[in-house]
This record gives structure tokens, sequence and C-alpha cells, in this order.
């Protein structure tokens, strides 16, 4: 494709492509991966200021795209990914020319030494990694006043639907996927760092239970939260997505659950009567908060899976609420997790521990230190050894309400299948569990502040989940270009 072609192309046809749409373009020779990258890298150069959502890109992009293009002539497509452009969330390992800072400029001097398992199955679904995402630095850890989507290596990430929160911590994967700067992205969630951008953006998020996909290289947080998933326009895209990163991996021991969906067929719960006869739960105890607006488009949306065949179970009392759970858990694993992290990171990479962030963001406050850093100093002053008996509480009070009492007693006794929640109202419970969330996009408040709704469930059960979001999203048809 000659350059003026190329340009109308990337203007008339690339935004809100699909990867579907993608793959059978390449496969008639239409397109190709390299012309992809291209105009992806084009609309990161002209819009990406406007949204800072993009860090940096990858330099080999182009060549490693016309590497797939060369092997998808001779071999055919590895999968559903081969020569598709993917951004990555700045916590996400790379062994290559890019940096891994979790957005601090502490860290902008880091590459990591390997591929995070993530990125390594990617590669090897024939992905192209085209670069890393703005994020809220530190997962949003750092200081209870910074804003989501802040950082001080990336500055402020911005909502590509206007002047509304974009949501945090995957803020840069979650604005650049809205605003058409590549195919799809993967994000992190501890706790609602998935589902909340995808909900603000008017995205697909799928958080994964904790043991579907591996964590081993990523900045962690919380290792009994942490879990990486997928951002897309559409179900089947962030399928497609989801799909490639589940599997075990031997140096992250909880994958080992994930052995029953190593080569499972994803693409089977894509369906449209997806909705009929499931029971879908709501505990309106989780979204007091909510604002006249949301709740309008709630009811709407609820009104929406009715006609689509589910019985709505109103009323549902789980018998624990978000402020039950705290953050304590959080707080004491943070420094457990990110030292171990920074001690095995780059020998070359002087920032070596907790302490080490601390007294580089004191050095230079100008940069660094625009919100303070009291979550960190406060995670700072735990030992790190996970024996105080206020984790240990906080940890058994947190699996306990959150999973045995809370949701999975009360869902199997009333044999509801999963909840329903508006925006990402109520995340905090089921991540606190491990167990997986799906946020669909539905409509916009008045001034155009996205709304999407989230389906959320017990352990493993992704497969219903998808077959309810794929279901809702193609009755609803509730996205719309930014």
């Amino acid at each position: 494709m000659h350059n003026k072609k190329l340009e109308e192309y990337r203007l008339e046809r690339l935004d809100e492509m699909t990867i579907a749409d993608m793959q059978e373009e390449m496969d008639q020779g239409n397109l190709t991966s390299e012309e992809l990258v291209l105009m992806y890298k084009e609309n990161i150069s002209l819009r990406g200021q406007h949204t800072h959502a993009v860090l940096e890109l990858n330099p080999d992009a182009l060549l490693i795209a016309q590497a797939l293009d060369f092997e998808r002539r001779q071999t055919g497509p590895r999968s559903r990914l081969h020569g598709i452009p993917i951004l990555l969330k700045d916590n996400i390992d790379t062994g290559d020319k890019m940096h891994t800072s979790a957005g601090s400029l502490a860290m902008k001097d880091h590459y990591a030494l390997r591929d995070a398992k993530v990125a390594e199955k990617l590669r090897q679904a024939g992905a192209v990694i085209l670069g890393k995402t703005n994020m809220t630095e530190w997962a949003n850890f750092m200081s209870d006043k910074m804003i989501n989507g802040y950082s001080s290596r990336g500055g402020q990430v911005k909502n590509p639907f206007g002047d509304f929160d974009v949501g945090g911590s995957s803020s840069g994967s979650a604005a650049a996927v809205a605003s058409n700067l590549a195919a799809g992205a993967i994000g992190t969630e501890t706790s609602g760092s998935i589902i909340n951008p995808a909900a603000q953006n008017s995205l697909v998020g799928i958080k994964p239970t904790v043991g579907m996909a591996s964590r081993t290289g990523i900045i962690p947080l919380s290792h009994t939260q942490d879990v990486p998933g997928s951002l897309a326009r559409t179900v089947a895209d962030a399928v497609a997505l989801f799909e490639v990163i589940v599997g075990c991996d031997p140096e992250d021991p909880i994958t080992t659950f994930a052995a029953p969906f190593e080569d499972y067929n994803w693409k089977q719960h894509l369906k449209k009567d997806g909705l009929q006869g499931a029971k879908l739960g709501v505990a309106r105890g989780l979204f007091k908060k909510i604002n006249d607006e949301q709740a309008v488009l709630f009811e709407k949306a609820l009104e929406a899976l009715r006609a689509n065949g589910a019985e709505i179970i109103d009323g549902i009392d789980l018998g624990v609420e978000q402020e039950d759970l705290g953050f304590a858990v959080l707080q004491h694993e943070f420094k457990a997790n990110l030292n171990a992290y920074l001690a095995k990171s780059n020998p070359n990479q002087p920032i070596r521990s907790m302490e080490d962030v601390i007294a580089f963001n004191n050095k230079h406050p100008e940069k660094m230190l625009k919100y303070g850093q009291n979550m960190l100093e406060q995670a700072n002053g735990m030992t790190g050894m996970l024996t105080e008996r206020e984790y240990v509480e906080a940890l058994e009070r947190n699996r306990f309400l959150a999973a045995e009492p809370g949701m999975k007693k009360v869902l199997k006794t009333i044999g509801v299948d999963a909840l329903v929640l508006p925006q990402d109202y109520g995340c905090n419970i089921g991540a606190s569990a491990g167990f997986p969330s799906i946020t669909v996009p539905f409509g916009y408040c008045e001034k155009g502040e996205p709304f999407g709704l989230t389906f959320s469930g017990l352990a493993f059960t992704e497969p219903s989940l998808i077959e309810y979001a794929y279901a809702f999203e193609q009755a609803v048809k509730g996205r719309r270009k930014p």
C-alpha cells in the first residue's frame, strides 16, 4: 500500500476495526502487519499528545511486523493475534529496548532482563508489542491524593471522551485503546484497575480469576490480588487477548488452576443467546453512592438483560460492604512484593528497594511529589516480613468476608450465576476474593461520560461471564467512538 492509500485507509477504515477484521484483511492480502503498525504509529503521533496514553514505542515493532508478514506468507498465521499490534501497561516487563517503570521517573532507566510471562505468551502467539502505556504511578498506591492516570514519567492521562475521570491504574491502556491507538491492550488489576478504566473509557475489560494468568515479570502490588487482563473495544477482541495470556507458569504457583484452560476454545462462548436462562443478582448495598444519571442507566441495562432472557434477582444482601475490607492486605504485601521484584531486577538499575524509591522521590520533590507519597511511606513502615498480626487478620477477614460468607455463599444459596453492577461499583469485593469480572459499554451520561455494566462471578466462571457479556454487547451495541 503506498503512502496516500495507507493514509486513506487509516482515516476511513482503521478506527474501530476488530481483530477479526484485521485478520481477514491480512489473509486476503489487502493489509499487512507492517502497515497496521505504521498506521497506529501515525495515530499515536497525532492523538497521543492529547491523551498522554502511550509512554514509549517499541523501536523493533516495524521489524517484528515485517517478519510476521513474511511468516504469514510462508506458513500462515500462528493465532488470532498474528501481526496484531498490542500495547502493554508500563508495569509489565519486556526484555527488549523498552523500559518498565510503573510510571515512575525513579525507574525511567530500568530495562527488564526478560519478558514477563504474559509478554512472552503474546509474542509466541505472533502479536506485535507496539509499546508501553502510561499508568497511575505505582498502580495508584503512591499517594491517596494522586489523581487517576497521573505519573511522574508520563504526566496526566486524559479521557478521550471528554473532561472526565480516566480511571486507573491501567489508565493509558484504556485511553489508548478507546482512542484507536492499538487493537487492544494488557492491563493489570489489584482492585478495580482494569474494570474502572474500562468502564470510564467505554471499553470491554476482562479481569480474570487470580490464577488464570501469570504475574511473573509484572511490577507487583499484592500477590493475593494482582492479575493481568485485557482491554479492548469489543468482547470478541478482549477474549482474543485473554485466551493468549491464560495458562500455567511454574514461577507463579497459583496458575496451576489454569491447567484446564490451557488449550481451551474460548470462542465457543461468544453466544448471542448467552443470557438465556441466566440468573443475575443485584446487590444494591454495593453502590449506594451511585449518581442519579448512572442509576437511570443501570435500570435500563437491567431491562435489556431481562429482554434478552436473563432473570434478575434484586435486593441481594452479600452481608459485607466494601468498607469492611480496607487496604491493610495491600499495604503489607506491597513492600514485601516490590522489594523482592526490585532486588532481582537488572543489576544496572540503582533502585533496589521501596526505601530507594522514597529516597529518590524526596531528592527530586518538584518532579516526584506533586501529590506526595504517603501511601508509599505507610507501606514502607511495615516490616515486609508479613508476620504482623494486623496483616494476617486482614488477610483472613478479606478472604473470608469476600469469598466464603460473601459472594460465594450468597450466590450459591440463592442460586445466582453472577452479580451485575454499575461501572466498577463493588469490584473490590470480587477482587479481594480473587474472583473474575467483565465490564461492557452500555451508554453515556448527558455530558458524554461513558457508563458500563459489570458482570462479576465466582472463581473460574469466565466462560459464563463471557457469554453474558457478549450477548449483552450484541443486544445493546453500547459503544461509540470518542
